[in-house]
C-alpha cells in the first residue's frame, strides 16, 4: 500500500471506534453551546467552544458506554442498532441545523442590551469546522492518554491482574501527565510570560513624560525613580487631571491631585516597597489632604484612571492616592503563578497607611478610602481585617466588579435580604454595604450611612463576578426570572454547557463596552464615590456634566489604547 493510499485512509482509521452515543451527547452539548450567555462571541471564540463541548458530550457518551460493557449488560442487536444510529445521527443533524440557524439572533440578543450593531451571521460554516478540528485535537489526546495507560498496564504492570494493571496504568498516566503539564510546562511558561511581562513593564511610553511637580512620584524630588515605576506606574502618575481641568468643570479653585506610585523595582520586598509608599506620601504632604485613597491595582499593577479621576474632581483636587505593583504578570496569570503577592502587598500597603493615619490627630488626618478594580478587589478586601478597625475604622470603600472569589462579597450576596436579586442584592438597611450598577444604588441615596462605607459596583453581565463553579451542575440564582438589564432575556440554564460558557465568557468579558461585562464606566465611579465620599460642592447638574466629561475622555482613551494596558488588563481582571 502506498504512502498515499495509506494517508488518505487515515481519517477513516481515527473515526473507528466512534462511539454513537458520544456523538449524540456530543452534539446536543454542541447544539447548547451557541445559546447566548453573558459576552457576545466571534466565530473563531464560538468554534473553540462548540468543540469543547462537543469532546465533553462526547466524553459522558463514551464513559456510559464503557460502563454499560463493564458490568456486562447485554450488547443490542446489530441491526436494530445500526437503524438507531442511522435514526439518531439524522436528529443530531437536525437539531444542530436549527440551533446554528439561530446563532446569529441569539448573539445579537446579547448585543442589542448592550447597545452594539447586531451581526447579520454567525458563519456557521466556519463554527462547524473550528468545532470540528477542536474536537479532533482534543479526542486525539484522550486516545494517546489511553495509549499511554494501556500500555503501562500491558507491560510494566504485567504481572498483576488485568482489571487492577488497567487502574493503576491509569493512575500513572494521570500522575506523569499532571506532573509534566502542572510542574515542567507550567513552571517554563510562567517564566517566559513573566520575562515577557517584566520587559514590557520597562518600557516607557512616549505620551508619559516625566512629571516635574515635585509632589508626583517619579519626579525629581521623589523618592521613587521614574524608571522604578513601571509602565503601569508611569501611566498612572502621568493621567492625573491637572487642577486646572477641575477648575474648568466645577468653577471653584482646585488643587493638583498627588498620585503616588511604588513599583516592583523600586524594592525587593512588598514590606520594603510599602514603607518607601509610606515615605513618598508623607514627603509629598498627602496626609495634609482631605482624601487619601489606598489602591491595590490589577495584576500588571495598572490602575483604572475612571476609577480615580471622578474622586479627585469630587475633591476638587485636594485628593492623595497610593499604589504598589506586586506583579509583571495580568491578573488570571498573577493569580495562578502568584496567588499570594496580591493579597501580601495589599496586606504591607495598608498595614503601613493605617498604622501611621492612626497616629494622626482625628481632626487633622484626611478621610481614608480604598480601591480596588478585580484582582484589585479581592485583594483589597483581604487588606484589611475587620476587628482591628473597630476602634478606628476608615471611611470606605468603593470594590468594582469583585471576581467572584471574593470572600467578604460572597459572604454579603448569600446573605442578601429575602427577594433582593443575586445579582444586585440588598443587605439590611443598606448602612454599611451597598451593592451599584449602571442604575445606582438599590437604595435610596437619603437612607442613612453608617461610620464606615463599603459599595460594590458591578454589572449583571460581568462573568468575573457572577461565574460560579457550581453553575456547571445547577442553575445561578443570577439567572432568575428578574434579569439584570444587561443580560440577554434569551439565556438558559444547560448542566455543563454553562458552566463552560460562562468560563469563555470570563476570558473576554473585557471585549465589551464601556459600561458593560468587566469593562467600567466613569460615570458609574462618580455614582459610587458620591454614594461613599458625598458630592462635596458638585451640584446634580455638574455631577451629570462631570459625567459625560469623563465618559468622553476614557472613550478617547479607550480608542487610543486599544490593545493596550487599560484595554485589556482592567477588562481582563
Amino acid at each position: 500500500m502506498s504512502f498515499g493510499t495509506r494517508a488518505l485512509l487515515l481519517p477513516l482509521r481515527w473515526s473507528r471506534g466512534l462511539s454513537g452515543i458520544g456523538l449524540a451527547l456530543g452534539t446536543f452539548l454542541f447544539a447548547a453551546s451557541l445559546t447566548p450567555t453573558l459576552v457576545p462571541r466571534t466565530a473563531v471564540i464560538q468554534g473553540v467552544l462548540g468543540g469543547v463541548c462537543f469532546a465533553a458530550g462526547y466524553g459522558f457518551g463514551t464513559a456510559w458506554r464503557w460502563l454499560w460493557t463493564y458490568l456486562e449488560m447485554p450488547a443490542p442487536n446489530e441491526r436494530l442498532r445500526r437503524i438507531v444510529n442511522i435514526v439518531v445521527a439524522g436528529i443530531c443533524l437536525l437539531v444542530a441545523g436549527i440551533f446554528l440557524a439561530n446563532a446569529a439572533e441569539w448573539q445579537n440578543s446579547i448585543r442589542r442590551v448592550m447597545s452594539m450593531e447586531p451581526i447579520e451571521s454567525a458563519h456557521p460554516f466556519k463554527v462547524s469546522l473550528i468545532a470540528l478540528v477542536t474536537f479532533a485535537v482534543l479526542l486525539t489526546l484522550a486516545r494517546l492518554f489511553r495509549l499511554m495507560a494501556l500500555f503501562l498496564a500491558r507491560r510494566p504492570l504485567g504481572f498483576m491482574p488485568r482489571r487492577v494493571a488497567l487502574v493503576a496504568g491509569l493512575a500513572i498516566t494521570t500522575v506523569l501527565v499532571w506532573s509534566l503539564a502542572n510542574g515542567f510546562l507550567v513552571r517554563v511558561g510562567f517564566r517566559v510570560l513573566d520575562s515577557s511581562f517584566r520587559e514590557r513593564d520597562a518600557l516607557i511610553e512616549p505620551a508619559s513624560p516625566q512629571p516635574t511637580d515635585p509632589l508626583q512620584s517619579g519626579s525629581q524630588a521623589s523618592l521613587v525613580k521614574w524608571r522604578e515605576l513601571g509602565r503601569a506606574g508611569r501611566e498612572f502618575v502621568a493621567s492625573r487631571p491637572s487642577a486646572a481641568d477641575i477648575t474648568a468643570l466645577s468653577g471653584r479653585p482646585a488643587m493638583q491631585p498627588i498620585r503616588t506610585y511604588v513599583g516592583l523595582r523600586a524594592a525587593g520586598t512588598a514590606e520594603a516597597r510599602a514603607r518607601l509608599a509610606l515615605e513618598e506620601l508623607k514627603r509629598s504632604g498627602a496626609f495634609d489632604r482631605k482624601i487619601l485613597v489606598v489602591i491595590t491595582p490589577t495584576g500588571t499593577g495598572w490602575v483604572d484612571p475612571s476609577a480615580i479621576s471622578p474622586i479627585e474632581h469630587l475633591g476638587d483636587g485636594d485628593v492623595a492616592s497610593v499604589a504598589l505593583q506586586y506583579s509583571y504578570l495580568s491578573s488570571p496569570l498573577s493569580l495562578l503563578a502568584q496567588p499570594e503577592y496580591g493579597s501580601e502587598a495589599a496586606r504591607a500597603l495598608f498595614s503601613e497607611v493605617y498604622g501611621h493615619w492612626t497616629r494622626l490627630p482625628k481632626e487633622r488626618r484626611p478621610r481614608l478610602y480604598l480601591h480596588g478594580l478585580s484582582l484589585g478587589s479581592m485583594n483589597s478586601e483581604r487588606s484589611i481585617e475587620l476587628l482591628e478597625l473597630i476602634g478606628d475604622p476608615i471611611d470606605g470603600a468603593v470594590w468594582s466588579g469583585p471576581p467572584f472569589g471574593n470572600r467578604f462579597w460572597r459572604d454579603i450576596t448569600d446573605r442578601r435580604n429575602e427577594g433582593s436579586p443575586a445579582w444586585l442584592p440588598e443587605y439590611r438597611e443598606g448602612r454599611a454595604v451597598r451593592f451599584m450598577n449602571q442604575n445606582g444604588p438599590t437604595v435610596p441615596p437619603a437612607t442613612p450611612w453608617g461610620v464606615m462605607r463599603i459599595v460594590y459596583l458591578q454589572y449583571a453581565s460581568d462573568a468575573v463576578t457572577f461565574f460560579d463553579r457550581r453553575s456547571f451542575f445547577r442553575k445561578p440564582a443570577w439567572l432568575e426570572p428578574t434579569r439584570g438589564p444587561d443580560v440577554s432575556p434569551q439565556f438558559r440554564w444547560y448542566p455543563v454547557v454553562t458552566g463552560l460558557q460562562l468560563l469563555v465568557d470570563m476570558a473576554f468579558a473585557t471585549r465589551t463596552p464601556m459600561g458593560y461585562g468587566h469593562v467600567y464606566a466613569p460615570q458609574h465611579y462618580v455614582e459610587a464615590w458620591v454614594a461613599v465620599a458625598g458630592a462635596g460642592s458638585w451640584s446634580p447638574e455638574a455631577q451629570a456634566a462631570l459625567k459625560r466629561h469623563l465618559w468622553d475622555h476614557a472613550q478617547r482613551g479607550s480608542d487610543d489604547r486599544d490593545g493596550e494596558e487599560g484595554a485589556y488588563d482592567n477588562r481582563g481582571g
